[in-house]
């Protein structure tokens, strides 16, 4: 069922505050070694402006972008968002790319040799997990699937005037975190992400 098809589905009182719980969640944020972008097509410039006011109060020494070439555009999200962030004063140097990548397993999988070859991966101690509020807590669940060693801590952010604790009032806002959050189990299940003892 697509995400169109499920916004039209309201979720319970206790499905609400089950998502909120194990979901929608934001760590606190501690200066990290590594700022872990994940690719997108939306919400690019808040994206950018976020990162770049973590860069400004210090929060990351490096970042990651990762995502592919997607349809409707020549150049890889990883292409368009790292001009931006450039852009925004964070130093090129500064900012690892991943070209390829078309999904999150992908955004990790791809990633982690590139960034073990500019870092070592032994190096970096705290990675911030940066993506789309319904995507949330898979963002670091599939980062520890591959990399479990590594300190996660996960910040998302979206462009929806609904307040994220109001998303299943808002029919594409709630589409889109039922979506997400009925990926969990099957990509588990799978071993496409492992449980995140944050969650």
């Amino acid at each position: 069922m697509s995400a169109i098809d499920r916004s039209s589905r309201v979720p319970t009182a206790d499905e609400i505050a089950e998502i909120n719980r194990r979901h929608l969640i934001e760590t606190p944020l501690s200066p990290a070694d590594l700022l872990f972008l994940f690719g997108t097509r939306e919400d690019v410039e808040l994206r950018v402006e976020t990162a770049a006011r973590l860069w400004r109060e210090g929060y990351f020494s490096w970042s990651i972008v990762s995502g592919g070439v997607t349809p409707g555009s020549e150049q890889s999200e990883c292409t368009i968002i790292k001009a931006a962030m450039v852009d925004a004063g964070i130093p090129a140097d500064r900012i690892l790319e991943e070209h390829r990548a078309m999904n999150t397993g992908e955004n990790v999988i791809l990633s982690l040799p590139i960034i073990d070859a500019a870092l070592g991966l032994q190096n970096v101690r705290s990675v911030i997990c940066f993506g789309n509020t319904w995507t949330a807590r898979r963002y670091p669940m599939t980062l520890h699937r591959h990399w479990p060693e590594v300190e996660k801590m996960l910040l998302t952010v979206d462009s929806f005037t609904t307040p994220r604790a109001l998303w299943h009032t808002d029919a594409e806002f709630r589409g889109r975190i039922l979506h997400g959050c009925d990926k969990i189990e099957p990509y588990e299940a799978r071993g496409f992400i492992a449980d995140w003892p944050e969650a």
